[in-house]
């Protein structure tokens, strides 16, 4: 393995794609900063909108280790970490460097700019993966270069871009994702598929997510609820696309407060969300295929079950695969798109 700039942009994408489908509107980021010797001191992500970014969550994890003041673990809020970093660095960073999947932000949103504080830490080499095209945050490596930092840009660019590309589609219209559960021979019915873990996580997509779009036979079959009890998040809205229109009221998805339900024989709702997440099997995904962008796929190590998913002769490219307590998580997306 060779220990260069690609080497240390992986581990902060990686740690990226963990949140993924869960910073909703904000972009899933990874960061990571390496030391004067080359020894990393901190990968990090941005967790959830609203809450530091990656590159704040990452100086906050490097301060600590190069300091030991545990202070600054207690933080939450941005701006405190902000502040204490600023007050406090005391020019540890200046032989740091920073790697960050996106451009630093240049912007004072719900947190202070990143640019400015790297640039006010001393740091003088960072590195960065796309380029940030929303108008509100972009413009951060020139605050940097003028601030006597070198940046360097569009390291693993193509794995970066594929990271940043459901907020960049969410942006420009809407970004829908694919997600189905499945047993180690393909199957996807026989009840609870996913550990505890992955469940918990598809709670939190649902948190964010604008709509889920489910199959009526799904609804009838399973009764489900799909809201996001498991992280005591909001329900998304509810397209069931169906020929039929008679269900029972009792199915607990249709008493949940706060929410939309909408029974349709066809995908035109879609197009008053921005963050749409679609569940089912393989007659979902042949009827939703031309307008899915991603697939994310739970696999759980046990077998049984009967229906699988029938691909026909669809061919993916991992853009990540990651693996919790039990299950492997993957991220793909089709090669035709």
């Amino acid at each position: 393995m060779v220990i260069d700039d690609n080497f240390y942009m992986s581990l902060a994408l990686r740690e990226a794609w963990k949140y993924q489908g869960l910073t909703y509107p904000n972009p899933a980021v990874g960061c990571c900063v390496v030391g004067e010797y080359g020894e990393i001191l901190a990968v990090e992500a941005h967790h959830r909108a609203g809450e530091p970014h990656a590159e704040v969550n990452a100086l906050q994890q490097a301060y600590y280790k190069l300091t030991n003041d545990s202070y600054i673990l207690a933080l939450k809020d941005s701006a405190d970490i902000h502040t204490h970093l600023l007050t406090n660095h005391n020019d540890i960073f200046k032989n740091a460097k920073l790697y960050s999947t996106l451009e630093p932000c240049s912007h004072y949103g719900k947190t202070p700019s990143c640019a400015n504080l790297i640039s006010e830490l001393g740091i003088k080499e960072v590195y960065i993966g796309s380029n940030d095209t929303n108008k509100k945050a972009a413009n951060g490596s020139m605050i940097l270069s003028m601030n006597n930092c070198m940046v360097y840009s569009e390291i693993l660019k193509k794995e970066c871009d594929a990271l940043l590309y459901p907020f960049q589609k969410s942006l420009e219209s809407r970004f829908v994702f694919f997600k189905w559960a499945q047993r180690l021979n393909g199957t996807t019915d026989g009840g609870t598929i996913s550990s505890s873990v992955s469940r918990k996580q598809v709670h939190a997509m649902r948190d964010v997510c604008d709509l889920l779009v489910i199959g009526g036979g799904t609804v009838r079959e399973d009764r489900p609820t799909l809201d996001a009890r498991l992280v005591d998040g909001k329900a998304p809205d509810i397209l069931i696309l169906s020929r039929k229109s008679d269900f029972d009221r009792t199915i607990p998805l249709f008493s949940v407060e706060g929410r939309e339900v909408f029974i349709e024989d066809n995908l035109e709702k879609i197009k008053e969300y921005k963050n749409i997440m679609i569940e089912g099997a393989s007659k979902m995904y042949a009827l939703t295929r031309d307008i899915v962008d991603y697939y994310l796929s739970y696999i759980a190590p046990s077998l049984g079950g009967e229906e699988s998913i029938k691909f026909e002769d669809d061919k993916f490219a991992f853009l990540n695969v990651d693996k919790e307590s039990e299950d492997i998580i993957t991220w793909m997306k089709r090669m035709d798109r």
